[in-house]
């Protein structure tokens, strides 16, 4: 869940190239699943316990303009896990941009229903949606936009090997707010300072 008793700074993280990918075990009990048509409504949920969206009704809208135009890859892309009840607890995406006609990977919308936070969910799942990057992608960098209030999730993805990157990533720097959020993950031990 979003820590929003903290200060907001944008970051911006990328996985190199080249680098192995770890295995990480699912917990037993769970599964991957990926989406099927309606499954944009366990996503919306999903988003909105984790703080990302003010509603469902705004969480789904977004999912309607930004995903549900491209089933295809939808259905390839989008990734939930389940408990063995069948209800889906956590979701991530492996998803990409085009910019100045460059296509880059992007892990995107990585949420684990509070309720099960701290089982080592968040971490099987980062880890097996960018093993479906690097199938769909081949071995390349890999983004991750985050910010300050996902300090937890980002101490995994830099064990999963994303660093954070002052680099344009998408339209514009964010050199400002790659030192601010630097400056904030290193005083509070999240990241070393190098």
């Amino acid at each position: 869940m979003l820590d929003k008793s903290i200060p907001y700074v944008g970051l911006y993280m990328r996985r190199p190239a080249g680098k192995p990918i770890a295995q990480v075990p699912l917990p037993y009990g769970y599964d991957f699943t990926f989406y099927k048509s309606g499954d944009e409504l366990d996503w919306a949920r999903l988003e909105t316990s984790v703080l990302e969206f003010s509603s469902e009704f705004a969480a789904l809208l977004h999912f309607k303009e930004r995903f549900i135009p491209y089933p295809d890859e939808l259905a390839k892309r989008c990734l939930f896990i389940e408990n063995e009840c069948g209800e889906k607890i956590a979701t991530a995406t492996a998803w990409w941009s085009v910019v100045n006609d460059e296509r880059r990977p992007w892990l995107q919308w990585v949420s684990v229903d509070p309720s099960h936070q701290g089982l080592g969910l968040g971490k099987a799942l980062i880890h097996k949606v960018t093993e479906i990057m690097m199938s769909l992608e081949g071995d390349a960098d890999f983004y991750l936009q985050t910010q300050t209030w996902s300090h937890k999730a980002i101490r995994i993805y830099v064990d999963i090997g994303y660093l954070p990157t002052a680099e344009k990533t998408l339209y514009r720097s964010h050199k400002d707010n790659y030192k601010k959020a630097m400056k904030f993950l290193e005083e509070r031990g999240i990241l070393n300072k190098n």
